[in-house]
């Protein structure tokens, strides 16, 4: 009798199963249904050991078949990009790569595309992103290219969605796709992403992303769902050549006895705090147990507010400002982004420094408006949190300056690789401005571990 193999709702289900332990690992007995049930991800482990065993096998789960894709005209991938589809196709085309910004990530998946010749599913985090992949897509590989999300419904043999439509789209289409891309996939290991590579049949698999590490160790959940790194390469290896040549310039500036005296109270205040209740920010529920208890007591929302004072004072530093005012005098010809780390901050900054402001609250027709304006050089800055680390080309740019930022590495080398879009003659340049005598300097430090900053000076002032 062969065996039955269905889909629903993002799982494999199984009437019967031959007696082997391999196989049957990969299942659980439904005790409402009696039949076996795996999650769709294990559709190909599933497939391929019932060929090993010389298995009969009806594969009613699968709702797709070979595409017929080629690229519209003949493209001769980077070395890099080379390489990397190389090792991807010889993992099986299961993997993950990490390139950094502006590298040519997409293109590689176009290529990936190619090859496989499967229906494909492209993952992106921001609406944004979903349109320069449909863009892409189709001028390469000459195919209508469907959207899910941001209010359309189009779902076609190639397709690209964001995060959150796919997340909840995944059960009704996980069996209709073939390859699964995931874009910046340092976001799938959250709890409501993971199941759009858990729920998906999809024997091929590629995760693209600048930077792989979380500081929760999420990357081993990407391994998991995608495959095992397959290939990375370095900003370093790419500057001059593929990659803008850059410098990256620290300059750490004093508060204020006013402010440093302010800063440190409501520091000790917050640390006296979490260390009265053991509160530990070296393990992924550390911020989390924080923000419950800081809500609990009267003690605690003053604690809470006591963690923000310290915060911004660190952050808006009358000194960071003098410093940013210099820097965009002296770059004044440049194109200049600004980056800071909350909202809060930028609409602070664009109201001191009658500066356009760049935020997730932006309208998209006003979000349009800057970037043409910026790409025309009508506005010379803008100032952004968080909005531009992922999913917005912004080639014309040269200068960039951190204001504030989080620990993340992975954060910082966005950030470098939105001023690295190669230009004749241009040289990017990354300034970081961090507050003396605050937990914002030991933050720099760790972020400055990473591989693009090694070797590069600083300047102090």
């Amino acid at each position: 009798m062969a065996t039955e193999l269905h889909f629903d709702c993002g799982t494999l289900v199984a009437p019967t199963l031959p007696d082997d332990g391999a196989l049957r690992a990969l299942f659980q007995r439904d005790a409402r249904t009696g039949v076996y049930r795996s999650e769709a991800r294990h559709y190909r482990q599933v497939v391929l050991r019932l060929r090993e065993l010389g298995e009969a096998y009806e594969d009613r789960a699968r709702r797709f078949e070979p595409l017929e894709v080629d690229l519209t005209a003949p493209v001769e991938p980077f070395p890099h990009q080379k390489a990397a589809l190389e090792a991807w196709l010889k993992a099986g085309g299961r993997g993950l790569v990490e390139l950094p910004t502006g590298a040519g990530k997409t293109l590689l998946a176009v290529l990936a595309i190619v090859q496989v010749k499967r229906p494909t599913l492209v993952v992106v985090p921001t609406l944004d992103l979903m349109t320069q992949w449909q863009g892409v897509l189709s001028r390469h590989l000459g195919q209508a290219v469907g959207m899910l999300g941001g209010g359309v419904s189009d779902r076609q043999p190639l397709t690209v969605t964001t995060y959150d439509s796919a997340a909840m789209q995944t059960e009704f289409h996980g069996n209709r796709f073939g390859l699964l891309v995931c874009d910046e996939c340092h976001h799938l290991p959250a709890p409501s992403y993971r199941f759009i590579a858990e729920g998906s049949l999809a024997p091929y698999r590629l995760g693209l992303t600048a930077t792989l590490e979380r500081t929760d160790g999420g990357e081993r959940v990407c391994e998991e769902l995608l495959g095992p790194l397959v290939h990375r390469t370095d900003i370093r290896e790419l500057q001059g050549r593929f990659l803008a040549p850059y410098e990256v310039r620290r300059i750490e500036v004093p508060l204020t006895p006013e402010e440093q005296t302010r800063h440190d109270e409501a520091r000790k205040l917050y640390l006296g705090f979490i260390r009265q209740r053991g509160i530990r920010f070296d393990v992924p529920e550390g911020w989390a147990r924080f923000l419950a208890e800081s809500q609990r007591t009267e003690e605690g929302r003053a604690a809470y507010r006591a963690y923000r004072e310290q915060r911004r004072i660190a952050l808006t530093s009358s000194a960071k400002l003098d410093v940013l005012w210099r820097v965009l005098l002296e770059h004044r010809e440049d194109r200049t982004l600004v980056f800071t780390d909350d909202n809060e901050t930028v609409y602070t900054l664009a109201r001191r420094l009658l500066l356009p402001a760049l935020t997730h609250h932006t309208p998209v027709p006003e979000r349009k408006a800057l970037l043409a304006a910026f790409a025309s050089g009508e506005l010379p800055v803008l100032l952004t949190s968080r909005v531009l680390n992922e999913g917005v080309d912004v080639p014309e740019a040269r200068v960039g300056v951190v204001l504030s930022g989080s620990g993340s590495v992975r954060e910082h080398v966005q950030r470098l690789g939105r001023i690295l879009r190669q230009r004749p003659g241009k040289r990017a340049l990354l300034y970081e401005v961090c507050s003396a005598q605050t937990a914002e300097s030991s933050i720099s430090e760790r972020r400055r571990q990473h591989r693009a900053y090694q070797e590069e000076g600083g300047e102090a002032c």
